[in-house]
């Protein structure tokens, strides 16, 4: 598949199939969403895979009862790691959610590419998917993508025309 087409076809499934696939897969697109631009390449993110039924459960309802989540073979948790990005100081805590989110594009791209399904997360309580995970204090929650085979086609999205979108030299 051309990137074109990846960026063109990719859309947010909430309905997965029981179709599994091995996590040799899953890692190889994480290493591709880590290849996304870094400041400083520092690469101030990190990777949770979640495949256990509890624990997606549990983000599901963290999640203000997404049960979808919990439906798919994987669920990836993308953080910040604001200890990495310290040399940036008060800014670093943008640069790191930046870092994150340019590699979840990464991966929503990737995992089209090879005939997957995703959904980039947003809503969720972050406080409780730390305690869920146990993450330590300085690693921050960014997005939740559930990964597995669709078991929905969804219809064209209805997007704003460019033309009113795009400003020059100001607002």
């Amino acid at each position: 598949m051309q990137l074109k087409e990846a960026i063109e076809k990719r859309r947010s499934i909430r309905k997965f199939s029981s179709g599994k696939f091995d996590i040799s897969k899953l890692i190889n697109l994480l290493y591709l969403a880590n290849l996304a631009p870094s400041a400083g390449n520092l690469q101030a993110r990190e990777f949770i895979i979640v495949d256990k039924k509890d624990i997606k459960e549990k983000i599901a309802s963290a999640s203000y009862g997404q049960d979808f989540i919990s439906q798919a073979p994987f669920v990836i948790v993308f953080c910040a790691n604001e200890e990495r990005i310290l040399p940036y100081g008060k800014r670093g805590k943008l640069y790191c959610i930046e870092d994150v989110s340019a590699s979840v594009e990464n991966f929503l791209l990737a995992a089209c590419d090879e005939g997957l399904g995703t959904c980039w997360i947003g809503a969720f309580d972050e406080e409780e998917i730390s305690k869920i995970l146990n993450l330590p204090s300085y690693i921050k929650p960014i997005a939740i993508v559930p990964v597995g085979y669709a078991d929905e086609e969804p219809g064209a999205r209805k997007l704003r025309k460019i033309d009113e979108m795009i400003h020059y030299n100001g607002w």
